[in-house]
């Protein structure tokens, strides 16, 4: 028998994690702002609603999978958010890469209204989602989060508990975020510096993705930008921006000097500013590079 819960967010990671839980035999009520989405999930276990409050009528479980702090804030308080129709006891997954205070914010409008919220952001591109490969964050409430875990287990190899402190999540999203960022920026530059002094960037990139390092991050983020392949667009250019800005403000928060975030912020804001900000964030750095340095 379907089991039937929420889903918010079709872009490049949530359509694909909407499907796999259709496979695992979810029945979803979904909404999305372009809804002819929906109907590219085909009609087998979807039902397409209209306003966030009704995907999340009469069910256990809604999922978000949303691209910034406050359009995840309207989809919950807004006119037509989540909470005019959750039930009580309920669980909200929020899976989106927003900031801690965010989480803050919504757990308490969650509990005020008799619900639960939960933070558990993801790492992986758009083909980690559709292979089930995500790395799952979580953190929250302890009983919601024993409702969501069989339910997030169905997307990803992996999920990983950060505590009850909401936000915990998120600032791991956040930190590891700002790690890729920071990796993209130098292998950017050591593969430009290897094609200025004569070498083919491509071995250069092979060989540390397969010996010092030896980890997937480097090794297909390296092939990209060695490749110089910026297409197809997995993760936006302007999402990336937002994230340096979310990295920059919790350093801020916590007094913790990041002048490498700095940099990869001043980096994808030059993409932004020149018009590419719906392309990949890999061209934003390793394009970036490569015209900073002529070639």
């Amino acid at each position: 028998m379907e089991k039937t819960i929420g889903f918010i967010g079709l872009g490049n990671m949530g359509f694909n994690m909407a499907k796999n839980l259709i496979d695992a035999g979810y029945h979803l009520q979904v909404y999305n702002r372009t809804s002819s989405k929906i109907d590219e999930l085909g009609s087998a276990g979807v039902t397409a609603c209209k306003t966030p409050a009704e995907a999340a009528a009469n069910v256990p479980v809604i999922i978000t999978m949303l691209s910034e702090d406050e359009i995840v804030k309207e989809v919950v308080t807004g006119a037509d958010g989540i909470l005019k129709t959750m039930s009580k006891n309920a669980v909200h997954i929020s899976m989106s890469t927003i900031g801690p205070d965010t989480s803050e914010e919504l757990a308490k409008a969650h509990t005020d209204a008799g619900n639960h919220y939960i933070a558990s952001p993801v790492f992986g591109r758009p083909e980690a989602a559709a292979a089930k490969k995500l790395w799952i964050c979580i953190s929250g409430d302890k009983a919601a989060k024993e409702i969501a875990r069989p339910v997030i287990e169905n997307l990803g190899q992996g999920v990983i508990d950060f505590g009850e402190k909401v936000g915990g999540a998120n600032v791991v999203k956040i930190a590891g975020n700002f790690m890729i960022l920071a990796s993209l920026e130098m292998m950017s530059e050591a593969f430009t510096l290897a094609e200025k002094s004569g070498l083919d960037r491509k071995q250069v990139a092979d060989f540390f993705g397969s010996t010092i390092f030896n980890a997937p991050i480097y090794q297909n983020y390296g092939k990209l930008i060695a490749n110089k392949q910026y297409e197809p667009v997995g993760f936006k250019a302007k999402l990336g921006y937002k994230d340096a800005r979310l990295a920059l403000k919790l350093s801020q928060l916590t007094e913790t000097p990041m002048p490498i975030a700095t940099l990869a912020h001043n980096r994808l804001l030059t993409a932004v500013a020149k018009g590419w900000g719906e392309r990949d964030w890999v061209e934003g750095f390793g394009r970036g590079v490569s015209e900073d340095a002529g070639v």
